[in-house]
């Protein structure tokens, strides 16, 4: 019998959308010697529909809390692993990351920002890390770059205004953000003053004003959604002392009602509502499920589950001695 003859393609000659549907099925330490093989499997490992979400929020610091300013210490080893996580994701990625998500104890500094965004050009939805290690300059600089971005999820800032003004001038298409922490009315004055547009507001397991929530319904005229869920919201009283709204007032309700979608829970039954009070409406995250910082009732903020990128393997693999 003579030598039968092999017809099928060899792996350097497969589709590109071959590749991709199995490079899918990879995380970001796997990805990285696939993607030094040959030029062909470079260019499928760094395909949008591999990068469309690059998602570490698994990723966090190891820190302690300070009493001077920034408040925290990191350890300088989760500086060189961030740092190095990064070079690889970057590399590989190819400006194609669309959506980035950030674990809230993730304290990264102005120059791991700076890198990413010069190597991520086409940001369209960024979920922020803490801020205490980024500077003004540093989230300016990388705002001016995002000009593609769209949606925002930040923890409270203390000085607000820069940011929104920021987005104002340089995201034309910003229509969705998220705040974790404190809104008041200098927040919501900031919002309504530089984002007039904006179509998505979430502030859900936030501390919020009756003034800042009354400043958003009454300015914000092209407001489709709004998230007010195990919001802890007061006034204050004329003795000085907080009081707490349990129950929005009908003017109040009256303007939710315009919006297209209003999500509001302020229950005793409901948890997360006793966890906003046990806390005092500053949420301590990490005392819950390591889900419960993704979740939102708003669809489109909704993280849902980890990515598969960079999941609990790649964070053993990517540590530094």
């Amino acid at each position: 019998m003579g030598e039968s003859k092999w017809m099928g393609k060899r792996w350097e000659e497969m589709d590109t959308d071959v590749l991709v549907k199995i490079f899918k099925e990879l995380n970001l330490v796997e990805l990285s010697p696939v993607s030094q093989v040959c030029r062909l499997w470079r260019l499928a490992c760094s395909d949008p529909l591999i990068w469309g979400t690059l998602d570490f929020g698994l990723l966090k610091s190891n820190f302690i809390q300070t009493r001077a300013s920034p408040y925290i210490w990191v350890d300088d080893r989760s500086d060189k692993r961030l740092a190095k996580i990064l070079r690889v994701a970057m590399a590989i990625s190819r400006g194609n990351v669309n959506c980035m998500i950030f674990h809230y104890n993730l304290y990264m500094k102005d120059e791991h920002l700076h890198y990413i965004s010069q190597r991520s050009p086409h940001l369209k939805r960024l979920v922020m890390p803490a801020w205490n290690r980024i500077s003004r300059a540093g989230i300016c600089q990388a705002i001016e770059r995002w000009e593609e971005l769209e949606s925002l999820t930040m923890p409270t800032i203390g000085h607000p205004p820069y940011i929104m003004e920021g987005l104002a001038n340089n995201c034309k298409n910003f229509k969705e953000l998220k705040i974790m922490g404190s809104f008041d009315l200098l927040f919501a004055s900031a919002v309504t003053t530089y984002l007039p547009k904006l179509k998505v507001l979430s502030l859900r397991c936030s501390k919020v004003t009756m003034g800042a929530l009354q400043c958003v319904l009454n300015s914000l005229e092209h407001l489709e959604v709004l998230n007010i869920s195990h919001c802890l919201l007061f006034e204050m009283a004329t003795n000085g002392r907080r009081q707490v709204i349990h129950e929005l007032d009908n003017k109040a309700l009256e303007r939710a009602s315009r919006l297209r979608e209003f999500h509001h829970c302020q229950s005793r039954q409901c948890v997360a509502c006793q966890r906003m009070m046990l806390d005092e409406g500053i949420l301590r995250w990490y005392r819950y499920e390591d889900w419960f910082w993704r979740r939102d009732e708003v669809r489109s903020l909704d993280l849902k589950d980890y990515g598969r990128l960079f999941g609990a393997q790649c964070e053993m693999l990517t540590s530094v001695d």
